[in-house]
């Protein structure tokens, strides 16, 4: 497969030009690459207004995927502002549009709920588990659609979530489309899925619109993302999908990442399926060795292995420490999970001294604490309104009965426990200090 954006940046740095354009390095060697980084000079094409190497390498990445796929260098949190946009656009315009989410969303999805002035009608899910997870069944969504008081713009589903969590998109999907409405996917560990010897891939299971973070699993720069639009609603919106990501991007993307996301191309056409296929097995051995040494794990994602280490007698955050020792670095610890992400770049004496560090760790007396029930939460205001409020910031335990202003989260994991506009209660004070958060920033009352 051609690789012509980096087929031409290659050719431009081989000329040695004089080089009285931005960037302001001028090709100089501060960190080794800078060579390598130009901007949208002749014959560099413009990632919003492509029609040249971007456009054939967007055309490489569509063909592999399946659907009309578009790049982003800002992440799938430029992608996420898209499809909200691209929801709000499909929809009609006689009111305000509301997208019904899952709860364990992302808070780009709040930012951008924001900045587009969308009603939210969040989707809590079956079985009330960490909130890192929501359970979103068939039933329980087409309850949520029937009783809704208007109809929803989108329904807005994160699959895989944090803890490796896969979501039945294909019967989802057929509720949504039932009724005539979106199914939008926050696809952003899950961009492998595709390649997959039978597709777990969004797109390919009903979804509408769906984003992945080409980082996160493949080997891509980190920022490096697509914007993937279904055959099903391509006619109605892949036209407006440049506007859309541009409307919320930088007019200077980084062509560093887009090349990365172009050589990613060749990457995945060269056989990637079958180096998948063999990390998948390994992946799966690994879990099994660690299931019979007595470890309690979760999700069924197969590029990811999610400990829930209380059982085995550590926090999450314990066990991680205890790896970082031992110069194992994982995704993602808290109280109750440790999480490891996988690729076909890890090798086989990795995962085998991977196997033996945590199969020598001791096993100790369960840890019996549980997590606070998270509980849903009262709305005080739109996400618009808090979001675009004055606000200050208070302790955590002194926020009973303020409203949050911020969504001021770390990633990962990203996902609010309480979100913009809602009345912070008792339950979200101990869901905070369970979760070590000291502060938050909450609307600032009038004098």
């Amino acid at each position: 497969m051609t690789t012509p954006i980096c087929d031409f940046v290659r050719k431009y740095a081989a000329q040695n030009s004089l080089r009285l354009h931005m960037p302001g390095h001028k090709g100089t060697a501060f960190l080794g690459f800078e060579h390598m980084d130009v901007t949208e000079i002749d014959g560099a094409d413009s990632l919003y207004e492509a029609d040249g190497i971007i456009a054939e390498s967007e055309a490489n990445a569509s063909a592999l995927f399946g659907c009309d796929t578009f790049y982003s260098a800002e992440g799938s949190s430029q992608c996420i502002r898209a499809m909200l946009y691209l929801a709000c656009m499909s929809g009609e315009k006689k009111e305000k549009p509301l997208v019904l989410a899952a709860r364990n969303a992302h808070k780009t999805f709040l930012s951008a709920a924001a900045l587009l002035d969308i009603d939210i009608g969040w989707l809590y899910g079956e079985n009330r588990g960490a909130y890192l997870s929501c359970d979103v069944t068939t039933q329980y969504l087409e309850r949520a659609i029937v009783t809704s008081d208007r109809k929803p713009a989108a329904v807005y589903i994160t699959s895989p979530d944090y803890l490796g969590n896969i979501a039945d998109i294909k019967s989802l999907a057929e509720v949504c489309h039932r009724h005539g409405v979106l199914l939008l996917v926050d696809n952003a560990h899950g961009a492998y899925l595709r390649f997959l010897s039978q597709t777990q891939h969004p797109i390919d299971l009903g979804a509408d619109v769906c984003c992945d973070s080409a980082h996160k699993t493949l080997p891509v720069l980190t920022g490096g993302a697509y914007l993937h639009i279904s055959p099903r609603v391509s006619e109605k919106l892949s036209h407006m999908a440049k506007n859309a990501l541009a409307m919320f991007g930088s007019t200077s993307p980084s062509y560093i990442i887009m090349q990365s996301l172009d050589m990613a191309n060749k990457y995945v056409a060269d056989g990637y399926g079958n180096r998948l296929e063999v990390c998948c097995k390994r992946v799966e051995n690994l879990k099994k060795v660690l299931r019979e040494k007595g470890f309690i794990l979760s999700g069924c994602e197969p590029l990811k292995v999610t400990i829930a280490a209380k059982n085995y007698g550590y926090t999450g955050k314990e066990l991680a420490d205890i790896l970082f020792e031992k110069n194992i670095v994982c995704e993602f610890s808290d109280p109750d999970f440790t999480v490891f992400m996988f690729t076909p770049e890890i090798s086989d004496e990795q995962f085998i001294y991977l196997e033996e560090v945590i199969c020598n760790i001791p096993r100790k007396e369960t840890i019996k604490s549980v997590p606070p029930e998270f509980c849903k939460a009262n709305k005080a205001m739109s996400v618009r309104e808090a979001a675009f409020s004055m606000c200050e910031e208070i302790s955590a335990t002194d926020a009973v009965g303020r409203v949050l202003a911020v969504a001021a989260v770390g990633c990962p994991p990203a996902v609010p426990i309480v979100v913009c506009g809602e009345l912070i209660d008792k339950n979200a004070v101990e869901c905070f200090e369970y979760y070590g958060i000291d502060s938050c920033c909450v609307v600032k009352q009038q004098p």
